[in-house]
């Protein structure tokens, strides 16, 4: 199969702090599937990784300042640049993280607009696997951000003891970077619908025709 000459970008995010973490073990599992996914459909990609631990007291001046320099900056435009990102973060306090929040908080307006996202998440058990339909979801659906329909969660039971997945975590990264190459590799970036409250009509005008 021929591969296009162009290699897409594709940014992982991810919020895990320890070293070794299992959020970015995930991560790196999902951006190996949707980069495996992406040579099936004759596409090359180039994948980096953000991750968020190194960014930690920037973010906290940029929320106090207003104003992203360094490296954060580097980050947070390579977000901006890229055509699909991986979003992985653990769980705290039965939602995503403070650091995770945070960069999201501090990216630039309109920056996911049509991007390609697909949401992860990791925690010690299985009941907090609701966090990537009610508060990931909705976060990036607000963005404008492309959501795949499968998040990928991963409990502390889904991994073997070095590193591998069971197989229905795996099943689910496959199914998962399957739909982030679909749209990468259809139309690489969505294209932005027109909004329709963008211009609207002037109250007076509605008052004069009623």
């Amino acid at each position: 199969m021929t591969t296009s000459t162009t290699p897409r970008r594709v940014v992982v995010i991810q919020a895990g702090l320890g070293q070794p973490s299992s959020t970015r073990l995930l991560g790196d599992r999902l951006a190996e599937a949707t980069r495996d996914a992406l040579l099936e459909r004759g596409v090359e990609s180039q994948v980096e990784v953000v991750e968020l631990r190194d960014h930690a007291q920037a973010l906290a001046s940029t929320l106090l300042t207003g104003f992203a320099t360094g490296d954060l900056r580097a980050a947070l435009d390579s977000v901006a640049a890229a055509d699909a990102v991986i979003a992985v973060t653990p769980v705290y306090q039965g939602s995503f993280s403070g650091l995770f929040k945070t960069f999201v908080d501090v990216l630039d307006d309109g920056s996911l607009r049509g991007t390609p996202v697909l949401l992860a998440a990791t925690a010690g058990t299985a009941r907090h696997s609701l966090v990537l339909e009610h508060a990931m979801r909705p976060v990036f659906t607000y963005l404008k951000a492309v959501t795949v329909p499968t998040a990928v969660f991963a409990a502390s039971e889904d991994w073997g003891s070095s590193g591998t997945v069971d197989g229905g975590l795996a099943r689910r990264v496959q199914v998962a970077a399957g739909e982030l190459a679909d749209l990468v590799s259809g139309q690489g970036r969505h294209r932005e619908r027109p909004d329709e409250f963008a211009d609207p009509v002037p109250f007076e005008e509605l008052l004069r025709g009623s």
